[in-house]
This record gives structure tokens, sequence and C-alpha cells, in this order.
């Protein structure tokens, strides 16, 4: 039987929150189009979606929203916004929804990522500054002994550097070698490079878990170092939601910095154009077909298209201009891959992967073998997706690719390339 609801007198205060809090959150606005539940992967998972949310507060429906654990499912991608006529805020409504939670009642795996990431003054793993501190330097001293890269530098806390380099923490802690590609990118380019040592860590799951509090010591801390350097630049790696966490964090918190944030995908380009990474795609005899993921953090909200014709350039440069395959759509209106706003860490795994069906299908209609992935969420997303479904691609990351057409990636550092490549230039 329908059940008839009685909403003469519900005042939503919910509704008046958003209203109050958020810029184009007047929820009275939206026209029940449902263009934005019509694009969005996370339609239908828990029986709920975008218009439905709206809908539901609109109604005053408080009680129901508040706890809804659909609040968790959306990663905020903000692809629903893009295409309301309305513009109405929809990702910042549901960022307001999770402040509402108890901070204990948060997803376990995304607090603790935050909480671990405070207390350390590392990054969401909780590794003490020593630990990442002889990780790099007995990885430098590693690459140093490769031809080539005798005079490498990777250092922390080098005062006068021009760069300050945002670093992941997955890499030094889980898979140390992939910094390798990384580091030799930066030197081949003549980079003057440090890492930073106060929240060394670029991840920031603070701003996932909603914590606005934590999130501002996040970045303060790491702001206020950098500046203690005298650093020019705050250089992100390919990591989108890093990128997005300073790049909002410094607008949000109106924090003052005298440097520029800049994510390195767009010093690859550059480099590229000016000769110093002397990238060719003549390797790839074979003609091996590649698609990209663009990261919504990095493109959508944030960058937009300039950041993902930068990506494309490079790659293009580095495949050949014929082997890149696009998915569609793409560039700012691509699908999120459904890895982003925590979901990763929010321990609902099985509407994480019905969420990242649509991306799996896109990849798959490519026949591209590879997928680029300049993202790390992205990136165990896209690889998660590929195991689950037996989808028979490869997730890897650009680094690997520049250093594959310079011919200086070595042998330890082809952990996400297939057989066909994995010897390839040895």
């Amino acid at each position: 039987m329908t059940k008839i609801l009685d909403i003469t007198s519900n005042e939503s205060k919910v509704k008046k929150m958003v209203k109050e809090l958020v810029p184009k959150g007047n929820l009275d606005l939206c026209l029940t189009c449902a263009t934005c539940a019509s694009g969005c992967p996370a339609t239908g998972i828990m029986d709920m979606d975008p218009r439905k949310f709206i809908r539901m507060a609109v109604l005053g429906l408080d009680e129901d929203i508040l706890k809804h654990p659909w609040t968790w499912i959306c990663t905020m991608c903000k692809r629903c916004m893009e295409v309301c006529p309305m513009e109405i805020n929809i990702p910042l409504f549901i960022y307001q929804l999770r402040t509402q939670w108890p901070r204990e009642e948060r997803p376990k795996g995304i607090l603790g990522s935050c909480d671990h990431h405070v207390s350390s003054r590392g990054g969401a793993m909780g590794v003490p500054l020593e630990d990442f501190q002889f990780t790099v330097d007995d990885l430098a001293e590693e690459c140093r002994e490769q031809n080539g890269f005798q005079a490498l530098k990777a250092d922390i806390d080098r005062e006068g550097a021009f760069f300050a380099l945002n670093q992941n923490s997955r890499e030094p802690v889980t898979e140390p070698d992939e910094l390798l590609p990384l580091w030799k990118i930066l030197h081949m380019a003549g980079a003057d490079w440090t890492y930073y040592s106060d929240m060394w860590g670029g991840e920031n799951y603070c701003m996932f878990l909603a914590d606005d509090d934590a999130w501002e010591k996040i970045i303060r801390a790491q702001v206020k170092k950098i500046d203690e350097l005298g650093c020019k630049v705050f250089i992100n790696t390919e990591c989108g939601h890093s990128f997005f966490a300073v790049w909002q964090g410094l607008q949000k918190f109106n924090i003052p910095h005298n440097f520029e944030f800049k994510s390195i995908i767009e010093y690859y380009a550059k480099w590229i154009k000016e000769g110093k990474l002397p990238v060719n795609s003549d390797w790839n005899t074979d003609n091996i077909k590649f698609t990209v993921q663009d990261p919504c953090n990095i493109i959508r909200k944030s960058l937009g298209d300039k950041m993902a014709d930068d990506l494309r350039y490079v790659i293009k440069k580095v495949v050949g201009d014929d082997n890149l395959v696009e998915m569609y759509p793409n560039k700012s209106n691509n699908f999120c891959c459904g890895g982003g706003g925590g979901a990763l860490q929010a321990g609902y795994t099985e509407p994480r992967q019905i969420y990242g069906k649509i991306k799996y299908d896109q990849i798959k209609a490519t026949k591209a073998p590879y997928v680029i992935t300049p993202c790390h969420n992205c990136h165990a997303q896209i690889e998660d997706l590929a195991h689950i479904h037996e989808g028979g691609y490869y997730t890897v990351h650009l680094w690997t690719l520049i250093c594959l057409s310079m011919g200086v990636l070595g042998e330890e550092e082809r952990t996400y390339l297939g057989p066909d490549l994995a010897e390839y230039g040895l």
C-alpha cells in the first residue's frame, strides 16, 4: 500500500541549514526534472538518487535523510550540479549532511585515516616522519646507482628549494618503487625540489570525513612549513583528491600563502613543450592502445578542461596521437569512477563496486588494454573493477609511461605494466 506522507506541519531544519550554509543551496529552486539523477552513477543504489535526497529535504523528512548511508555513497563528484538547470549545489549539500553525523558514527575507515594523519603529523597511514625519511634516503641511494641518475637529489625540508612536493603516502608506505619514476622525471627536467616534513602526506581524508577543523589544521600546517622553507611552488603529484583538498582548502579557510599551487601534470606538459623531458612515442611500434580516466577532483571540480587538455597532450606525446582512445563522455563531463569522496575507506564495498559499473563499461567500450589513471583513488577503484569483472585491462600511472618512453624505467618500477611491456627497454 502506498504510504501517505503528512507534510503539512513539517519544517525542514536540513533545508534551512543548507540554504544558510551552501552557496546555491536553495533547494526550493529544484524543478524535479531528475537531470541530476539521470547522470549520477550512484542513482538506484540503496533506492536513492540526488533528486530524491533534495525532495526529502524540501518535504521536511529530516529524520530519514540525516541518517541515510547514501550520504557516504555519493562521491560529491559534482556531475549533478554541472547538469542541473538551476545549478543547485548538491555536492555541498551532501557534505553538510555528513557534518551532521556524530563524529564517532561516521565511517570508521575515513575516521581512522583522518585521525592517523593529524596525530602522526604525517599522512593517513600514520607513518612517523623518521620512517618516511628512511624510505626517501634509502630509495634515493638506490636510484643514484642507476645510469644517468648519479646526481639525483631527494630530500626533506631543504630550504630555498623552488618546489615543495606533495606526496601521497601510499607510495612510500606500500609501493616505494613507484616513487622512482616521479623522481626521475623531476631530475631530468632539472626541477629543484624537496619534500616538506609537517603533515607530509598529500591525501586528506579529514575533508571526506567532513571534519572542517582537522582538514584546516592539516592544510595550515603544510602552508606554514612550505612558507618557512621559502618554496615558490607547492606541486602536487598525480593524485586528484590530494590536489583538491589543498586547492579547495586554501580558498575555504582563506589561508594566506606565499607560493603557487600546481598539479605536476601541468608541469609534465610544460617540460615536454620546453624540451626538458625527451619523451617520444617511437617505442610504441605495436600501436598499443590506451584510454584515460579524467579525475573529477582535478578536472570538473577544480581546473576544468584546461587540465584535461594538458593530460591528453602528455599522453599523446608518450604513446602516440592515434593510440589514445577516448571514453565517452569525457573531460569535465566524465563519469566519476566511484572511488572518490572517501568511498574506498567508507566500508560500503558492494555499493562502491555497483557505482563503478558505468566506468567499467566505458573502459571496456574503448577496447584499450591500458587505463591511465592520474589519481590514487581512481587507480585503486578502476583496478578493483578489473579484478571483480575480470576486465583484462591494466591500470597505470602516467609517470610510468613517461619514464618508459624516455627509456629510464627501472626493472622494479613496472608493477602496473602487462606482460607486453613488463620487459620493454630493459
